[in-house]
């Protein structure tokens, strides 16, 4: 009887040992798992800042093209005389400022979707983190569960030895 209880002893330390080892290639991989989270977020960080800095470009490019349009209606003013240079002179204005306002609609296009895609991501971190804390509170109440488990187990062996004894 002495006999079948160390093999089964060593067989419960056996599933021990399998237990750690698989809570230990989980929270490896979920580790893993964060640290790759975490690097997106610095890299996506990184793209925004980027992103900004262009941004500010483009705007000091509009403030000079509007500038320049100030400075262009002022000499139109001037040189009412030369109509017909003056008419192709506004032609081209024109055009610029359409060809900026289909940039600008462009530009506010591409921060709307890049909104989005933000958004998305901070939602996949959201739901990550939760699944780490809903996973670890599942290891939790496992190991407390084992833990039990162990506990009767050994106070059974304790009561049958000190039957036999």
């Amino acid at each position: 009887m002495n006999r079948f209880l160390q093999i089964l002893n060593f067989l419960g330390v056996l599933v021990l040992v399998w237990l750690c080892t698989f809570q230990w290639k989980d929270n490896g991989r979920l580790h893993a798992a964060g640290e790759d989270l975490e690097r997106t977020r610095q890299e996506q960080a990184a793209k925004i800042a980027e992103q900004e800095k262009a941004l500010q470009g483009y705007q000091a490019d509009v403030d000079d093209l509007r500038e320049k349009l100030s400075k262009s209606d002022a000499n139109l003013k001037q040189t009412q005389g030369k109509l017909a240079t003056a008419t192709t002179e506004r032609n081209q204005i024109t055009a610029a400022r359409d060809q900026l306002t289909a940039e600008r609609d462009q530009l506010k296009a591409a921060i709307e979707k890049w909104s989005a895609a933000v958004a998305q991501r901070d939602e996949a971190i959201k739901g990550a983190g939760e699944q780490v804390q809903k996973s670890q509170a599942e290891r939790n109440e496992a190991v407390t569960r084992f833990n039990d488990l162990v506990t009767k187990y050994n106070a059974a062996v304790k009561e049958l030895e000190s039957r036999k004894g």
